[in-house]
């Protein structure tokens, strides 16, 4: 098992946003999170990935066979662990080619060979269809909405993590972008690796082979199932989902 959620209690400023939730994410899975605002699934991938504000009151997190429930993210980076912000944020005075050498370095604990790293920079920035004089600019700075995920999906790419968390990666892309950043995460996925996916929308998920789909409500999962699962929710909602519980 890659990942372990288990009996997990985790307040926020005081009030408990996730009580007793459960997920395993083994490798070479791709499973998909979905539930209405407010359920806890940013919450979730927030506490994962270890955000200080997200207090975890009971339950564990496993990583690879190791508790992380309480190491700095850091740390989870360095394991293996990617974000996929819904909201990229803009870092002046650091270029995006700085910023992902640095990261390849953090991650591996090893030099990075410059010409190869530009090579495979180019060549992933081309299946991304993103202008090579991105590299050059500051993260995110002066970037549209549709370049700062392709960005993320770069990142993504580029620190080849374990598990890859994409959080609303999809959100306010038109057809063309999603259909770009659904390649680039699939060329990402193997058996080696594994992606957990929160959306509200299943545009994304048409170009990729979804093996779960978790619905989370009021704090925990109350539905899993396989793919099928999309098509009921797209159908009938959440509040009729939630009501055959």
């Amino acid at each position: 098992m890659l990942l372990k959620v288990k009996d997990l209690k985790v307040s926020v400023d005081g009030s408990v946003i996730l009580n007793g939730l459960n997920l395993d994410v083994d490798r070479g899975e791709v499973h998909v999170l979905m539930g209405p605002n407010g359920a806890g699934k940013s919450t979730l991938v927030n506490t994962i990935m270890g955000h200080p504000q997200y207090k975890v009151e009971a339950g564990e997190i496993l990583f690879d066979g190791k508790d992380i429930t309480h190491a700095p993210a850091n740390e989870r980076a360095k394991a293996g662990l990617f974000l996929s912000f819904q909201n990229p944020e803009e870092v002046p005075g650091v270029t995006l080619e700085s910023f992902l050498r640095t990261s390849r370095m953090s991650v591996t604990g090893k030099p990075v060979r410059l010409f190869a790293f530009k090579k495979e920079l180019a060549e992933k920035m081309k299946d991304l269809d993103m202008d090579a004089e991105y590299a050059s600019r500051y993260l995110n700075v002066g970037f549209s909405g549709g370049e700062k995920k392709k960005s993320e999906i770069l990142q993504m790419l580029m620190t080849r993590p374990q598990l890859a968390i994409l959080d609303e990666t999809d959100s306010g892309l038109d057809v063309d972008a999603v259909k770009i950043v659904s390649q680039g995460v699939e060329k990402f996925h193997s058996s080696e690796n594994s992606l957990l996916i929160i959306t509200h929308s299943t545009k994304i998920l048409e170009y990729l082979n979804v093996d779960y789909v978790h619905v989370l409500m009021d704090g925990r999962i109350v539905r899993s199932g396989g793919s099928g699962l999309i098509r009921e929710i797209n159908a009938n909602g959440f509040q009729q989902l939630a009501a055959s519980v």
